[in-house]
Order: C-alpha cells, then sequence, then structure tokens
C-alpha cells in the first residue's frame, strides 16, 4: 500500500462507492467527499477503515468554486498531500432535447463539467508543487463518436467537454509529472438503464469494471498514459 493520498469526489454514489474501496487497496490515505449524504459516507468510512489506512470525509458543494477549492485545501490541510483525484460527480436528466430549460442546462453542465474542472483546478496547485499527481475523470462511452443525443443532450455535450479538458490538461502538465486520464462507462449494474431497453448478455458492465481501470491509471504501470479515454463497456453500440 503506498503512502499517498487519493480524494474520490462523489463517493457516495454508486461507483464512487466501489472506486473508494478498490482505491483504498493501493492507497493509505483516502478521502471520500459527498455533497448531502452523510450517513452513507460515514458509513463507506468505517467500512474502509476497517481494513487498515486513514480514511476521512469532507462535504462540499462543487458546483461552485469556492466549493472546490474548500474542499482541496481541508484534504491538503489533513493529509499534507494530494496524489489522487477521481473526479465522480455527474448528474443525468433524461429528457428530451426541445424540451430543455436553461436551468437544465446549467445543472447537468454544473454537475458533469464544472465541478471537475474546479477540482482540477485547485489539485494541481499541490500537484505541480509535488511533481506528481494522477487525475481520473469519469465521462461517458459515447462521446467520442459525436453522435445524437436526444434524450441526455446536455450529459453528452458536457462529457465531450470533458474528454477535451481532459486532453487540454494532460498536454499542458506532461511535464510535471501529472497524469490527466479519462475512464468511460457504458451500462452498468445499479446504474440509470433506459426504459424499454433490450440488453443482451454481458452488455451491462459490473462497477467494479470500472474501478479497477481507475486503479490501473491511478497506479506506477501507467505512468507513460496521460489524455487517454479508457472505455469501459465491452462492445455496447460500438
Amino acid at each position: 500500500m503506498e503512502k499517498r493520498a487519493a480524494l474520490i469526489t462523489g463517493a457516495t454514489g454508486h461507483l464512487g462507492q466501489f472506486v473508494a474501496r478498490r482505491l483504498s487497496q493501493d492507497f493509505s490515505q483516502i478521502a471520500l467527499h459527498y455533497l448531502k449524504n452523510k450517513d452513507k459516507a460515514i458509513q463507506l468510512q468505517e467500512e474502509i477503515g476497517r481494513a487498515g489506512g486513514q480514511v476521512k470525509i469532507f462535504s462540499a458543494d462543487l458546483t461552485a468554486e469556492p466549493g472546490a477549492e474548500k474542499l482541496i485545501r481541508e484534504v491538503y490541510q489533513e493529509f499534507g498531500r494530494l496524489d489522487v483525484l477521481v473526479n465522480l460527480p455527474g448528474a443525468i436528466k433524461n429528457k428530451n432535447w426541445d424540451d430543455l430549460s436553461s436551468a437544465d442546462w446549467e445543472d447537468i453542465f454544473r454537475s458533469n463539467l464544472e465541478s471537475a474542472y474546479f477540482c482540477l483546478k485547485q489539485a494541481l496547485k499541490i500537484m505541480r508543487v509535488q511533481k506528481y499527481g494522477r487525475i481520473i475523470n469519469i465521462g461517458f462511452h459515447l462521446v467520442e463518436h459525436l453522435g445524437s443525443f436526444p434524450g441526455i443532450t446536455p450529459y453528452a455535450v458536457a462529457k465531450t467537454g470533458l474528454l477535451i479538458l481532459t486532453r487540454t490538461a494532460a498536454v499542458a502538465e506532461a511535464g510535471n509529472n501529472i497524469t490527466v486520464n479519462m475512464v468511460s462507462p457504458g451500462l452498468i449494474e445499479g446504474g440509470e438503464i433506459p426504459a424499454g431497453l433490450k440488453m443482451k448478455e454481458g452488455q451491462i458492465g459490473k462497477p467494479e469494471d470500472v474501478a479497477e481501470a481507475v486503479a490501473f491509471l491511478a497506479s506506477e504501470k501507467a505512468a507513460r498514459i496521460t489524455g487517454t479515454n479508457l472505455i469501459v463497456a465491452g462492445a455496447w453500440k460500438m
């Protein structure tokens, strides 16, 4: 277990819990972020803590930059370092594209794109000094297709923007020993499955699949991988 600090934002979400459990196997200091579900955060903290290591919980609204700045500052004050950042928050809203309000667009953009940007921006201040960092953003498996997404238009646009942000930061930070990558899940057990969708055997993945991909990109084995979009979707809609 490496003596490094890993922050998982949105850790109380379905995928976040699996990612937090998996990273706790590799890193001795784990920061769990939550927005409102403190009980779930405490439960996850106690579960991971029983296996050893130092686990702390932090609450912050990441849709505004002061919330992200507060979170990163508190994590750094607690651990004295920040080595891994996983940006997980990402609300999705199924609504026909021409029925969307400006509030719908703003909510999805803030949750999926701006929160990741704010956290990345603040984390880089620490990682640049350390000359070390691993940043993993959670995307959407079809973003590189640039297709039509009438039911989830803001979500798809935001995740496409997140991929551009990922690659931009990856190029900018290459000289600082900081990698920036994306993991893009497909349909995952326990997640939101479109109503009436008929699935074939093997098309729905497991949260553990996503967690393993994140753990790989956070490891030393992926030291020369940056700016990539690792799709965890089998052959779903390939």
